[in-house]
């Protein structure tokens, strides 16, 4: 290759470059609603990124050491680490002025409203402190909004706003549009073990030690911020209920697979189910360590966005 091929593709490469940041920074600078969430909402590099999303990150901490989700410890290395952690890792929410630092940095990006989506206030308290910072951030109007939802559960909610405040809707119409998402938003797995949640304090001692001497396999159903739990007394027949609930809610708008730490498994999962996924849309995500600090590893299971009313 001579000089001058070299020093050319160098040139259309810079000159690429340069229209794809003029044309996202023009898609923001247009942007008056910008989306705030947590990272929880397990969403890809890619689509936050695509809609100039801003996700606030929980933290784990394990002992006197503390990580910044999806920042210090990747997914894989967790996972790996995560039967091995001494002390039990324990997650914890954001406080108020990592919210009011995000939304004062949004304002004077041009942003003229905040909306701030996050995890069900039934399973964190990240909710509470993006309410307090909003209450006390006066530049701009911030409005709040309880997904009643879990990793992409909250993702495909957060997803959605960013796509209606693209095409111009009003904040208040946005709202509107997620409030009636949200009933038909699913997360259901299956765990391989109670112990997780045991560990985490985020269950009772006495049923977790009792369900893992019975060999139970529990099963979480998440929908309007309600988690509810069931037992099973296999993991064939906590499989056989995964796919219940997945023919029940049939067809998708939007369907994922969620895992923790189970490759294998979730591909072989998407490979018996592959019928209800939206055409040519495969999603397989390995949820955040937050998450996975609480449920386990072995947590399998769906997040979805149904089309059917129910």
């Amino acid at each position: 290759m001579s000089k001058f091929d070299f020093d050319s593709e160098n040139v259309i490469f810079a000159l690429l470059k340069n229209l794809i940041y003029a044309h996202v920074k023009h898609k923001v600078d247009k942007m008056k609603i910008r989306i705030v969430t947590d990272s929880t909402c397990d969403l890809s590099n890619e689509i936050v990124s695509q809609h100039s999303i801003t996700v606030i990150p929980l933290t784990i901490n394990v002992g006197d050491k503390s990580f910044i989700d999806g920042i210090d410890l990747t997914r894989s290395e967790f996972y790996a680490q995560l039967p091995n952690f001494k002390p039990h890792p324990q997650t914890a929410a954001p406080g108020p002025e990592v919210f009011g630092q995000a939304f004062k940095r949004l304002a004077n990006e041009g942003a003229q409203t905040i909306l701030s989506i996050h995890i069900s206030k039934s399973l964190s308290s990240t909710v509470n402190s993006a309410h307090m910072a909003a209450k006390q951030f006066t530049h701009i109007p911030v409005t709040v909004l309880d997904s009643s939802q879990l990793s992409l559960g909250l993702g495909f909610i957060v997803e959605r706003a960013a796509q209606l405040a693209e095409s111009g809707k009003e904040a208040d119409e946005i709202v509107s549009a997620l409030n009636d998402l949200m009933k038909h938003a699913y997360v259901f797995a299956s765990l391989q073990t109670l112990k997780y949640l045991r560990r985490s304090g985020r269950m009772n001692f006495a049923l977790a030690s009792f369900g893992e001497l019975l060999q139970l396999k529990p099963l979480l159903h998440m929908n309007m911020g309600k988690a509810t739990v069931y037992r099973t007394r296999t993991q064939k027949r906590a499989t056989a209920r995964l796919l219940e609930w997945l023919a029940e809610y049939a067809p998708y708008e939007k369907l994922a697979i969620l895992h923790a730490g189970v490759t294998e498994e979730a591909e072989t999962l998407y490979q018996q189910t592959r019928v209800y996924f939206p055409q040519s849309e495969v999603l397989i995500t390995q949820i955040t360590p937050v998450l996975g600090a609480h449920l386990g590893i072995g947590a399998l299971g769906f997040a979805c966005i149904s089309k059917k009313r129910l």
